[in-house]
C-alpha cells in the first residue's frame, strides 16, 4: 500500500496507522508526510495515550513487514518526541525506513528486535546512535548515509554488538579517523562497507572491519595506502576513486583483491608491476587520471596489452594530460620506441649526476605553463650552452618539419654554429630524410654526429665522445664504472 502527499492532523494520522495495522497489508509506504496541529478536541494526555496504544499494538505480531516513511515534516512540537521514537524502535517488523525526516535520534529497542533492515538516510543522526545497543542482533542491513556522523571509531563501536550485520552504508557523512582515536571494534559479520564521500585520510586503513569483502572509499582525502597498515585478507572489491593517490596501491595487505577502482586520482605514471603484485585482480579501473605520457608510461601501456582486457574503460578513459603537446592523446596512440626510452633513461643520469654535472632543460620538468611549446623551446635553447638533438628515422619523417619551421631563422641552424650536437639512435640514410627538410640534410652532411651504440661494450666510447663534444668534464657514467671494473 502506498500513500502519497499526506497532510493531516496528528490524531487522524495515528488512527489511520491503527486501521492499517489491523489489516492484511504487509508493505506500507507513505511519501510526503506532514503532521500538524491543533489536535482537535484531544488534549495532550490523550494523544500520549494514543501513542502508547499504537506502540503496544505495533510491538505485537501482525501482517505488517515493511514500513517506509519518506520526506516527513513534523509541525507539532509540544509533546515529547522521544515517545514517538520509542514507538518506532519497538515495532515488530522486519524493515523500517525513515528517510528525510530531520530526525536527530533513534532509540535502541528495549528487547530483542525483529529488525533486519533499517534505513535512516538523509536525517540529522549523530555518533550517539545505537551506542551500547545489544538488541539489534538480527539486523543485516543498516543505511545511514547523509547524516551527521563524525567519528569512524564510534561508528565501529555502534556495530560491535550487531552480530548479523552484513552491509553498512555511511556515505555522505562527516567521518574522519585519527590514530589517536583508539582501536576500532567492528561487527565481525560485516562484509560490505560504504564510506564514500566523507573526510577520511590515510589513517582509515587502521580502522576497517577485518572480514570486509567490499569496501567503498570513493571521494575522500586519501593520499596513499601505506604497506603493512591493513591486513584485509577477504577484501575482493576496493573503490578508491576521486582521492589524492599518486600511484596504484600494492596488494600486500589485500591478497584476495579482484576489483580495484582508482579513477580520478593524481596518478601521472602508474606502476607497471601492479598485476604482478595483485595476481588475482580481474578488473582495474584507472582511467581519468592526469597521465604523463613519457618513457616511464610505456611500461604501463605494455602491461595493458598483456593484461587481456583487465583495464576497464580502455582506451577512451586513458588520455595524456602531460606534456601539453600530447594533451588529449589516447594512451593507445602514444608510442616511443624502446631504443628512444633506453637512450633517454641513460642520457639524463649520465649528464646530470655526479661531479661536473650539466643541467638539462627537459620539457616535462622545465617548460613554463601558459607559454606555447615554441616559446618554451626557444627560451631553453637561448639559455643553453649546448643543444642536443636525439634523432631517429621515425622522428625525422614525422616531426622534423615542425622543428625546422620553428628554428629556420634561429642561430641554432647556422652551419657555423657550434652549439648543436646531433645524436642518432639508429643510422638515418639520406634518402629517408624528406627533400623539403634541406637544412637537416645539410647539417648531417657537413657535421659530425654521434650514433648510439646498441652494443654495451661500445657505450663507454660514446660517453667519452659526447663529453668531448660538450667540452666539459662530465662524470664517468655508472655504466662506464661497471665496465671499467670488469
Amino acid at each position: 500500500l502506498m500513500l502519497d502527499t499526506v497532510d493531516l492532523q496528528w490524531a487522524i494520522i495515528l488512527q489511520i496507522f491503527l486501521f492499517i495495522w489491523y489489516s492484511p497489508v504487509e508493505h506500507l509506504t507513505v511519501r510526503n508526510l506532514t503532521f500538524w496541529g491543533p489536535l482537535g478536541e484531544l488534549p495532550e494526555y490523550e494523544i500520549l495515550h494514543l501513542l502508547s496504544s499504537l506502540g503496544q499494538l505495533m510491538s505485537l505480531d501482525g501482517s505488517m513487514k515493511t514500513l517506509t516513511l519518506e520526506h516527513v515534516r513534523n509541525k507539532v512540537y509540544y509533546f515529547n518526541q522521544e515517545i514517538l521514537y520509542r514507538q518506532f524502535s519497538e515495532m515488530n517488523i522486519a524493515s523500517l525506513t525513515i528517510y528525510d525526516a530531520y530526525m536527530p535520534h533513534m532509540l535502541c529497542p528495549n528487547r530483542t528486535s525483529s529488525f533486519q533492515y533499517l534505513n535512516f538516510s538523509h536525517n540529522a543522526l549523530t555518533d550517539e546512535l545505537f551506542q551500547n545497543c545489544g538488541t539489534l542482533i538480527d539486523l543485516k542491513l543498516l543505511i545511514l548515509k547523509r547524516n551527521k556522523f563524525e567519528s569512524l571509531s564510534k561508528v565501529s563501536s555502534m556495530t560491535s554488538r550487531m552480530k548479523s550485520l552484513k552491509y553498512l552504508d555511511m556515505s555522505n557523512n562527516l567521518l574522519s579517523h585519527d590514530a589517536a582515536d583508539g582501536q576500532c571494534q567492528w561487527a565481525e559479520s560485516l562484509t560490505e562497507l560504504d564510506l564514500s564521500s566523507n573526510q577520511l585520510m590515510d589513517a582509515v586503513f587502521e580502522c576497517l572491519p577485518v572480514n570486509i569483502e567490499k569496501l567503498d572509499l570513493q571521494n575522500n582525502q586519501i593520499n596513499s595506502v601505506a604497506r603493512g597498515t591493513a591486513e584485509l585478507k577477504s577484501l575482493k572489491e576496493l573503490n578508491l576513486a576521486s582521492n589524492r593517490l599518486a600511484d596504484l596501491p600494492g596488494c600486500s595487505g589485500f591478497p584476495s583483491l579482484e576489483f580495484l577502482n582508482i579513477e580520478m586520482n593524481s596518478i601521472l605514471t602508474p606502476s607497471a608491476d601492479f598485476f604482478q603484485s595483485c595476481p588475482r585482480v580481474r578488473e582495474l579501473q584507472a582511467g581519468h587520471n592526469p597521465f604523463k605520457c613519457s618513457c616511464e608510461l610505456q611500461d604501463f601501456i605494455h602491461v595493458e596489452r598483456q593484461s587481456g582486457g583487465k583495464l576497464f574503460g580502455w582506451p577512451a578513459a586513458y588520455v595524456c594530460e602531460y606534456p601539453e603537446d600530447l594533451r588529449g592523446t589516447q594512451l593507445k596512440d602514444f608510442h616511443l620506441t624502446e631504443l628512444a626510452c633506453n637512450t633517454k633513461n641513460e642520457l639524463i643520469p649520465n649528464l646530470e649526476k655526479g661531479e661536473g654535472r650539466v643541467q638539462l632543460c627537459q620539457h616535462e620538468r622545465n617548460f613554463i605553463p601558459g607559454k606555447s611549446i615554441v616559446e618554451n623551446i626557444i627560451n631553453c635553447i637561448e639559455k643553453s650552452y649546448k643543444s642536443i638533438f636525439v634523432l631517429s628515422p621515425n622522428f625525422v619523417q614525422s616531426e622534423w618539419c615542425h622543428y625546422e619551421l620553428y628554428f629556420a631563422h634561429h642561430r641554432l641552424f647556422s652551419e657555423n654554429s657550434n652549439s648543436l650536437i646531433l645524436i642518432l639512435l639508429e643510422p638515418i640514410p639520406q634518402y629517408v630524410i624528406p627533400v623539403r627538410y634541406h637544412k637537416l640534410k645539410a647539417l648531417m652532411a657537413k657535421r659530425t654526429y654521434l650514433e648510439w651504440p646498441k652494443e654495451r661494450s661500445k657505450r663507454a666510447l660514446f660517453w667519452a665522445n659526447l663529453r668531448a663534444a660538450i667540452s666539459i668534464n662530465l662524470p664517468i657514467s655508472f655504466e662506464d664504472n661497471e665496465e671499467q671494473s670488469d
